[in-house]
């Protein structure tokens, strides 16, 4: 069976939180052997490294504020991100970002919590995991000052046009693909550009519990999306591109394990 690695998973505040045991335990029976625990805020990053310790090699997680909690962003809010950046299962800064979809927060304070947070991923020499919709243009010229000092960085759940991909790859980004490319009304635009992904540059996510592949057959009772479903967003995503799906799950697996440090 083939190994995957799920880098985009929201267990702490969703529906997900209360199935824990399952959700790990289900995955793994689906060959995700291991899948990145995402920190939207300060106080969720804290729970996702607790959550890490009791499942030591199959969870790992990131430490950050996503764009929707920015106004919650502190002069503080940097050094809490230092020190719980400090914890083993800790392999990425993030989820950060820009996200003027729905403006949760105010635009301006979503820049300073990105600028700032790709500042500290610079200093720290550690990959960051990012976020953007709607908001291309500021987040490409933030992202543009710091991307010379990082060490890596990954968008995940690319949504984007051909101009917005061709940006992002100059600027050396991996990019991470979701159920997104299975709806058949919003996904065209990423069927078509899918296959222009290096295959060094690219990984799967399942951004679960959100983004239940629409084309899943038979549907799940449930319309929440879970790291189990990961192989099948995968086998979507090779036959787009031509590939096996042998060769394409070991090619994510490898490109997800070497961009956050982890031996594969």
């Amino acid at each position: 069976m083939p190994q995957f690695m799920d880098i985009a998973v929201n267990l702490i505040g969703s529906k997900l939180e209360t199935e824990v045991d399952r959700v790990v335990a289900e995955a793994a029976n689906a060959g995700v052997s291991s899948m990145l625990i995402i920190g939207s805020h300060i106080e969720e990053s804290g729970k996702a490294i607790e959550l890490c310790t009791v499942f030591p090699e199959q969870l790992y997680s990131t430490a950050g504020v996503h764009p929707h909690h920015a106004s919650e962003w502190t002069t503080q809010s940097s050094e809490q991100i230092k020190q719980l950046s400090l914890a083993q299962c800790v392999v990425a800064i993030g989820e950060c970002g820009l996200d003027y979809n729905r403006d949760f927060s105010p635009r301006p304070k979503q820049r300073q919590a990105f600028a700032e947070q790709l500042e500290l991923a610079a200093e720290l020499q550690m990959p960051v995991l990012m976020h953007e919709r709607d908001a291309h243009a500021d987040f490409l010229a933030i992202l543009k000052e710091y991307r010379p000092h990082l060490p890596a960085a990954l968008l995940h759940c690319f949504t984007g046009n051909h101009e917005s991909l061709a940006a992002y790859l100059e600027q050396d980004l991996h990019l991470g693909v979701t159920g997104w490319v299975c709806d058949e009304r919003r996904g065209q635009e990423l069927v078509a550009l899918v296959p222009l992904i290096p295959d060094n540059r690219i990984l799967v996510e399942t951004d679960s519990p959100y983004l239940l592949p629409r084309s899943m057959r038979p549907k799940p009772k449930s319309s929440k999306n879970e790291p189990k479903y990961l192989p099948y967003i995968a086998e979507y995503v090779a036959q787009i591109r031509q590939q096996s799906v042998e060769d394409f799950a070991q090619q994510t697996y490898q490109n997800s394990r070497s961009f956050f440090g982890l031996p594969y």
